[in-house]
């Protein structure tokens, strides 16, 4: 008798919650350890149709186990036209980080890049075992660049610019990238209006309708 696919993603999720990769095995060596205990974040869903892939974990989610439960996640959710209740609610949102463990802070007190060794490893069975999933939200450049392929500029801009582009695209999963909710971005979406007038008003739209 073969597994469902809840009892899959079941066992995936374990796997993922048990993987202490980037500790114990680096990819860049034993002095590029992850210096903390690691706390793999990530909502899988047998039934939601969209997917929100971000980068990886701040210290509030390492902290709290919730991913985006900070205010980067309150952004998220205005841009999305949902409150807490339904972002959270897994038949709703899938949500898989690039990276599913906080990695750290740099020299200048901002968060490291995602763990190399993540992405390698879980990303392909991840996507694998959600073939429901009919919009990916790629938040981000890492995760535009995994999802996007060869198809994705080097400039965050101009992947956002041409979300029309990836949404309407005739072959594979619809990708809507988007910048990172952060508040160091504030002053991007000053600078692209267009996102808020152009963009917006379609990711809430798309949202609703795979939501009803």
């Amino acid at each position: 008798m073969t597994d469902s696919a809840d009892d899959r993603l079941r066992q995936l999720r374990a796997a993922i919650a048990a993987c202490r990769l980037c500790r114990d095995v680096p990819a860049r060596g034993v002095g590029h350890r992850l210096p903390h205990e690691p706390r793999p974040v990530a909502v899988l869903s047998v039934s939601a149709r969209i997917l929100i892939a971000g980068q990886a974990p701040g210290l509030r989610v390492h902290e709290s186990g919730l991913p985006f439960n900070d205010a980067s996640g309150d952004r998220l959710r205005q841009w999305l036209a949902v409150d807490r209740a339904t972002f959270y609610d897994p038949h709703n949102f899938a949500i898989a980080p690039m990276g599913f463990c906080f990695p750290g802070y740099d020299s200048h007190g901002s968060d490291l890049p995602p763990r190399r060794e993540c992405a390698p490893r879980w990303r392909q069975r991840v996507m694998d075992e959600m073939p429901q999933i009919e919009l990916v939200l790629a938040v981000g450049h890492y995760a535009q660049r995994w999802h996007l392929g060869p198809d994705c500029p080097k400039s965050m801009t101009e992947t956002v610019r041409n979300w029309q582009r990836y949404l309407k695209r005739n072959s594979g999963t619809a990708v809507l990238p988007l910048p990172h909710p952060s508040w160091r971005n504030t002053g991007w979406l000053r600078r692209n209006p267009w996102f808020e007038t152009d963009l917006l008003p379609v990711l809430r739209e798309r949202v609703k309708t795979l939501l009803s």
